[in-house]
């Protein structure tokens, strides 16, 4: 199946150029839940064909509204039911690591891919990540939720949350700010790509505002 109609939109937009680096780049979305499941299928509608996603947990009912899974697929491993949901869709190849990520296997994991977008809600895997992505030098992009409340930061500006704000699955979450985030997240790696930019930003869901992050 070809899948080179179905990025149009985005190529009036891009341009060619643009297209051809997004196409070709490999990155691994680090969990595929409320942020990184949204995340890494908004990146494949984009035109991102090179994408691993790493996240050892299962579909549940209660990630229906927030995530893009389905009642049939509860039970199902998340990283296999995106890939499988991402090929039916465009015909884009998702890797899927059903693996919880740690210093031990971050190099393998992560060893081939020029940009990490890390959306773990434990610190042991957030820190695993930042430390790899620090030492080999690779660009990582975080992106994380609290009530009413999404960041996304650089790897160079990133602070691993204390390890009491863990797997904490039963605070507030709002659907709409989860996608805020995932758009501003997304357009952050398109501009990085674009332009070797790297900006960080704040999101607010009670005033809907995006504000830059000064460090």
């Amino acid at each position: 199946m070809s899948n080179a109609g179905f990025f149009y939109h985005e190529r009036l937009q891009r341009g060619d150029e643009i297209m051809r680096r997004v196409k070709g780049l490999r990155v691994a979305v680090c969990g595929a839940g409320a942020l990184g499941a949204n995340l890494a299928e908004s990146l494949a509608r984009q035109g991102f064909t090179s994408l691993r996603v790493i996240d050892r947990d299962r579909v549940e009912e209660r990630n229906l509204s927030t995530q893009p899974y389905y009642a049939a697929e509860v039970g199902g491993l998340k990283a296999k039911m995106l890939s499988n949901s991402m090929y039916r869709a465009l015909g884009v190849k998702v890797e899927a690591r059903a693996e919880a990520l740690n210093d031990a296997n971050a190099p393998r994991l992560l060893s081939d891919m020029a940009l990490v977008v890390e959306t773990f809600d434990n610190s042991v895997a957030r820190l695993a990540v930042k430390r790899y992505c620090e030492t080999v030098a690779v660009a990582c992009l975080h992106a994380g939720l609290a009530t009413g409340y999404g960041e996304v930061i650089w790897n160079e500006n990133y602070k691993v949350p204390s390890p009491a704000q863990d797997d904490l699955c039963d605070y507030p979450l709002a659907r709409n700010l989860a996608m805020m985030t995932v758009a501003i997240a997304c357009e952050t790696i398109v501009r990085f790509v674009a332009t070797g930019e790297r900006r960080n930003f704040t999101i607010t869901l009670e005033d809907c505002a995006v504000r830059p992050l000064v460090i």
